[in-house]
């Protein structure tokens, strides 16, 4: 009995191991939690780990994205953006401040929303001005910030 045990144990061991390399998935709210959403691209986390030379935070994006179909022409893009925030947390999140203060101007389809106790956060907005996606946005750099808006955003007939 303890022999089979030890076996069950190793065997276990094993396929833990293992698991990232199937493609180990997490949960919509484990994903959401990390920042990220099911409406991301795996090509998405590719372009991402150019920028982010953090391994674990791209391994979690490849966990959380959904598979590139060979029949879409472009990637997923939204008419307009809200950038919340909440004021007291504003001098936790630097990057996010410069990007407000210096460039924010450049992106008038992108409107600044204060919300106490959000964390900063983009809310990604549809032709109709519907909420489509949220993305959290805590660890990243003002220049990734602008680049992810020029990339995602293409301003429509959403009214800001």
């Amino acid at each position: 009995m303890g022999q089979s045990a030890a076996l069950l144990s190793l065997l276990l061991f094993f396929l833990s191991a293992l698991a990232p390399a199937l493609g180990e998935r997490l949960s919509a709210r484990e994903c959401e939690n990390l920042g990220f959403t099911g409406l991301a691209l795996c090509s998405d986390c590719n372009t991402f780990a150019d920028y982010v030379k953090d391994k674990e935070l791209v391994s979690d994006c490849l966990k959380c994205c959904s598979e590139d179909s060979d029949d879409s022409i472009s990637k997923v893009t939204f008419s307009g953006a809200i950038l919340e925030v909440c004021m007291r947390k504003l001098v936790f999140y630097p990057e996010v401040v410069s990007f407000i203060d210096e460039e924010k101007d450049e992106f008038p389809y992108i409107k600044v929303q204060y919300a106490y106790g959000s964390p900063p956060k983009l809310i990604m907005l549809d032709n109709e001005g519907q909420q489509k996606e949220t993305i959290r946005i805590d660890n990243w750099k003002r220049e990734h910030i602008r680049q992810f808006l020029r990339e995602k955003v293409k301003p429509g007939t959403v009214e800001m």
